[in-house]
């Protein structure tokens, strides 16, 4: 027996090749039970995926920033093995930190447009209703302004002072104080030649005092004016007044024609001053009216 124990105790080649591969697999299963996960590193890899998981869920919702999921995503992952995660779980990390952080940026980029948006159209608004706002007063002014022209035209065409040219369209065929055989004396008045229904118009404001068939001066209208002057229009082919009516300077009161003592168409003027003797017209209408027929 003690012979067999030497000769087991004895190193030969071969056992000493079959101690060398029980050496080397028994350091192979120490090296594999070393890097292989424990039951408890598991259970904390797996928390950990769930906390960074439930912390990118929580960033839009219970957190207030992202800053705050990514923080408790690295507290996460520090609670595993003192920090030492491996490469996959930190890349999913880190993706995952990347997508809270550009949806983020997302919303706040949705949040500057939707208030730009608002700022422009507070803006359009803001000018309309500053160009409705002018566009009301420009109505106003020009309603303004077109009834001050219109009570300026009113006082104008009221005033007693005012004169208007009694006939356009004309030339002077006779004048005042002319002898001829045309009348039995002097001739009293300015005659204009026009054609016949050529407008006549009261040379200022009065009220009409006669008007009527007048033998040679034909149909015949009378204005007295405020001053008591009276004018004449004779040889009318028609009348536009009656008596009593008043007139304004520039009022048709008839037309030309060729009633009475006539060789043509045309309007006899006479001016006379407080109804009496008649004047000449020329210098009358010059200083009196400032017209220079």
């Amino acid at each position: 027996m003690s012979q067999h124990r030497a000769a087991g105790n004895r190193v030969t080649p071969g056992n000493a090749a079959r101690k060398t591969g029980a050496s080397r697999h028994s350091a192979k299963h120490r090296v594999a039970r070393r890097n292989t996960p424990s039951s408890t590193q598991i259970v904390g890899l797996t928390a950990a995926l769930a906390a960074a998981a439930g912390a990118v869920g929580f960033s839009h919702s219970a957190l207030s920033s992202p800053t705050q999921a990514n923080t408790a995503v690295n507290l996460a992952a520090a609670s595993l093995d003192n920090g030492n995660l491996s490469g996959i779980t930190t890349a999913r990390i880190q993706a995952r930190q990347l997508a809270t952080r550009d949806s983020s940026r997302v919303a706040l980029a949705g949040n500057d447009t939707n208030k730009k948006q608002a700022a422009a159209a507070a803006l359009a608004k803001a000018r309309a209703a500053k160009l409705n706002a002018t566009n009301n007063l420009t109505a106003k002014r020009a309603t303004a302004l077109l009834a001050a022209k219109k009570a300026e035209a009113k006082k104008l065409r009221e005033s007693m002072n005012r004169c208007e040219m009694m006939i356009s369209g004309y030339h002077i065929t006779a004048t005042f104080g002319q002898g001829g055989s045309r009348w039995a004396r002097t001739h009293t008045g300015t005659d204009f030649a026009a054609p016949t229904g050529t407008p006549i118009r009261s040379v200022m404001r009065g009220v009409v005092i006669f008007a009527d068939w007048a033998g040679p001066y034909g149909r015949q209208v009378q204005v007295r004016h405020a001053d008591g002057t009276v004018t004449w229009y004779n040889h009318m082919n028609k009348f536009s007044v009656s008596v009593g009516e008043t007139v304004m300077a520039g009022d048709q009161v008839g037309a030309v024609g060729s009633t009475g003592n006539v060789t043509g168409p045309h309007l006899h003027f006479e001016v006379r001053p407080d109804g009496g003797d008649p004047i000449n017209p020329i210098p009358w209408l010059r200083s009196h009216c400032g017209l220079n027929p």
